[in-house]
């Protein structure tokens, strides 16, 4: 009597998005995507932050604003919620499909091409890594700093007070210094990356070339410039309580 194989199970495939994502061009996409989430988000934050140097009560409407931002169609704080958890998603992913991005081409890659690709490429996308680093161990700082007002990094925090909180949280010029140093990181990994977004979607003719080149300039130039600006102007007493 003959037996009949059985056919090997069949392996389960992903959902799409996963397979997608798994592959070097979903993540460059994700990556992208994430990006202008991320760019627009830097903008804005910089842009709402110069009510600073307006009258004082101005600043701190500004902040009661994004509280209620929605109201009455929504409850208090939801919106601002809301923004929070997808910024902390774009957040994940981007530096998900970043760092495992990085980690395959650096296994993929031959020495020799690696030398080739580094004397190529410009100076902030050969420190991409290390700005991204950098800009994360910021983030959880600038957090922990002035939004959670942790006792031993801003021991005069006042929940609701957010212009005094600043201002005193930036008064020390060391304090100062590191928000000026992470901000600059944060100005080349910008560079790099909205430049290099257009190329993850596809968008890499190049006539477009000069024109992507003056958006990322000009856009790091205004983001870089406004909030360096700030803890300067604090910590030199050209902006006080």
């Amino acid at each position: 009597m003959t037996t009949t194989a059985e056919a090997p199970a069949k392996k389960r495939s992903l959902p799409w998005f996963l397979e997608f994502y798994n592959s070097n061009v979903g993540r460059k996409w994700v990556m992208a995507i994430s990006g202008i989430v991320g760019l627009g988000f830097v903008f804005f934050h910089m842009f709402g932050n110069l009510h600073l140097y307006e009258e004082p009560a101005r600043f701190d409407e500004y902040a009661e604003g994004l509280r209620d931002f929605g109201e009455p169609i929504f409850s208090r704080t939801l919106i601002l919620w809301i923004a929070r958890f997808g910024l902390l998603a774009a957040f994940a992913v981007h530096v998900h499909a970043g760092f495992t991005l990085w980690w395959k081409n650096r296994k993929a890659k031959p020495v020799g091409y690696e030398r080739q690709q580094f004397v190529e490429a410009t100076f902030a996308s050969r420190y991409m890594l290390i700005t991204g680093v950098i800009v994360l161990a910021f983030i959880v700082y600038h957090l922990a700093h002035l939004t959670w007002g942790l006792e031993f990094l801003n021991p005069s925090f006042t929940r609701g007070e957010a212009r005094e909180n600043l201002i005193e949280g930036l008064e020390s010029p060391i304090t100062a210094g590191w928000y000026v140093v992470a901000n600059l990181a944060l100005g080349l990994h910008i560079l790099h990356g909205a430049w290099s977004l257009f190329q993850s979607l596809g968008v890499t003719h190049p006539r477009f070339n000069r024109w992507r080149r003056n958006f990322a300039v000009g856009l790091t130039a205004v983001i870089v410039a406004g909030n360096v600006s700030f803890p300067i102007a604090i910590s030199t007493g050209l902006v006080g309580s």
